[in-house]
């Protein structure tokens, strides 16, 4: 029971997928890391629908790149763009760690927070106006979501913290080693589908999310003090890009 608690919990937290109500406490936290991936099988569910859609009804490229950038938002709410947003405010204050903690908590979005998200749409958009409405797309771009949020949970429960407050500090709490381990196991499981799916494309794009880990340490350390919720939203935000990115860019390879 704890573990269907938690895994309410993660839904109502990072999904707009009605849920129904479990008590915000510890022990209902336990696995919500751990349930987190799941919330990218949702994902992964709707954009294989979308892609079904598009090829059945002959959508064009623009429309169909728009469908699958749009789709996690959607999925979602938007609450990890909320912190991309965050992040990117914070980032162009060019102040201190401490006063760009102050300006992500600011619940109000400045100017540079809008161009970044305006951007961020279209490039997403663009790229994936590139990919073919093939079920093989569909199945790496779902294995996508589900690694992006096991390489989020890892980067919650592993990084240091910038403050021993917050939600970001209530997860890992709540979860400690063990639920590390069983995120491990789920990135794990899902990079070996995405393997199977492609091994070449499959693994160029799990590469370029573990870059984006890796390079996450150094940036939250020295721009903020340590990890926090919001740049756990923009990590997934920015490896999501990046991973598409690099699907994109191995196909254009090697159909050369």
């Amino acid at each position: 029971m704890t573990f269907l608690r938690s895994l309410a919990l993660a839904f109502s937290s990072f999904s707009a997928i009605p849920m129904p109500q479990v008590e915000w406490r510890e022990g209902n936290m336990k696995y919500l890391m751990a349930c987190f991936p799941f919330v990218g099988l949702a994902v992964a569910l709707v954009i294989a629908a979308w892609t079904w859609i598009s090829g059945a009804l002959d959508f064009g490229p623009v429309l169909f790149g728009a469908g699958i950038a749009l789709v996690p938002v959607a999925v979602t709410g938007g609450i990890h763009l909320d912190g991309f947003c965050d992040v990117v405010d914070a980032q162009s204050s060019h102040a201190s760690p401490e006063r760009k903690r102050e300006i992500m908590k600011d619940p109000h979005a400045g100017a540079f927070a809008s161009i970044a998200t305006a951007a961020y749409l279209v490039m997403y958009t663009a790229l994936a106006a590139e990919l073919a409405p093939h079920w093989q797309v569909a199945a790496l771009l779902g294995g996508m979501h589900v690694a992006s949020r096991c390489l989020s949970s890892i980067a919650t429960l592993a990084f240091p913290g910038s403050s021993h407050q917050g939600m970001l500090s209530t997860f890992r709490e709540a979860g400690g080693r063990p639920v590390l381990v069983a995120v491990l196991v789920e990135l794990a499981a899902c990079a070996a589908a995405m393997l199977f799916v492609d091994p070449l494309l499959g693994g160029v794009m799990l590469a370029a999310g573990l870059v984006c880990l890796l390079l996450l340490y150094p940036f939250a350390k020295t721009q903020f003090g340590g990890m926090s919720g919001d740049l756990a939203g923009f990590f997934l935000q920015v490896a999501e890009l990046c991973m598409v990115a690099a699907l994109v860019i191995a196909i254009k390879v090697v159909s050369l």
